[in-house]
């Protein structure tokens, strides 16, 4: 199953993504006297995503089509950020062997290098991120996103999916002349306004044959900067939740950006996406306040 925040009538509402086109959540609620909850981060807190996909693997899916219930065609739909106010957002820092040795940097081993990000950094797709006054060089990162789905502590690590909502794209930013004057400032430079961009869809686990051989990818103005396989993660998936688990209770909404393959520095008028294979594409537009004000 395939869930996006699609904004109708001027409110983000949560819609179920059928073929090329959206069905709003209320839609199924009306149609077929449900009471699933109406927004993706509801949804993830009351427990209810996987009776949600059951059914729609079930008889759902069948029984929409069959009705045609006023579909949003996917090219003509705008999509939010998936929800807005996770309770943490975990940001793993050169996990790729091959990352960390562009960067002259060494790759974290033992443990993660992790880092959390506020809430107020959140964007969406074809929102636009903004380069701050502060910083001359911001890189945009192209990572894997994992979605915590249940409240869990110490989960071991063969048994990760079993508490995940699914998978998103993400682009992550970097103010990374700020994070070399002192890598005392890594919060700060990961911190600023629109310096995560979350979504379009939310991607549950039995849609992805193995997460391991996903290829992500970061590209900027139509070519490809720099792509990498999970596998080839430091840290993968599972162990990354596993850990954080044992660090900390995991909450429904929680994220972890997985890390990147590559970050590519990002001007005015530039476009960035994140491309993963089997996902729909995230693609935002590129401003520097050092230009004024964004159109």
């Amino acid at each position: 199953m395939r869930l996006a925040s699609i904004v109708h009538n001027g409110e983000e509402k949560l819609g179920l993504r059928i073929d090329d086109s959206y069905v709003l959540v209320e839609h199924l609620n009306r149609e077929f006297s449900m009471g699933w909850p109406l927004d993706m981060l509801m949804l993830l807190l009351s427990g209810r995503l996987e009776e949600l996909n059951a059914w729609f693997r079930d008889i759902g899916k069948n029984q929409i089509i069959e009705k045609g219930l006023d579909p949003i065609l996917e090219k003509s739909a705008q999509c939010s950020p998936l929800y807005r106010y996770p309770g943490k957002i975990w940001g793993i820092g050169l996990n790729y062997v091959a990352h960390a040795e562009d960067l002259s940097a060494k790759a974290p081993t033992g443990i993660p290098g992790s880092f959390m990000k506020p809430a107020t950094a959140i964007i969406g797709p074809g929102d636009t991120i903004r380069v701050p006054k502060q910083s001359h060089e911001t890189t945009a990162e192209a990572e894997l996103g994992v979605v915590i789905g249940k409240t869990c502590k110490n989960v071991p690590q063969e048994n990760w999916l079993d508490v995940i909502a699914g998978f998103t794209t993400i682009i992550d930013m970097t103010a990374v002349d700020i994070l070399q004057q002192n890598t005392r400032y890594l919060t700060l430079s990961k911190s600023f306004d629109t310096f995560f961009s979350f979504g379009p869809e939310l991607v549950t686990p039995d849609e992805v044959d193995e997460v391991m051989t996903l290829k992500v990818a970061t590209w900027i103005n139509g070519e490809k900067h720099a792509e990498n396989t999970v596998s080839n993660m430091t840290f993968p998936p599972d162990f990354l939740v596993a850990f954080h688990s044992e660090v900390m209770t995991l909450e429904p909404g929680d994220i972890i950006s997985t890390g990147t393959p590559g970050g590519v520095q990002i001007h005015q008028g530039d476009v960035v996406e994140c491309r993963i294979e089997g996902f729909k594409t995230l693609i935002n537009p590129v401003h520097d306040e050092k230009q004024g004000e964004a159109p």
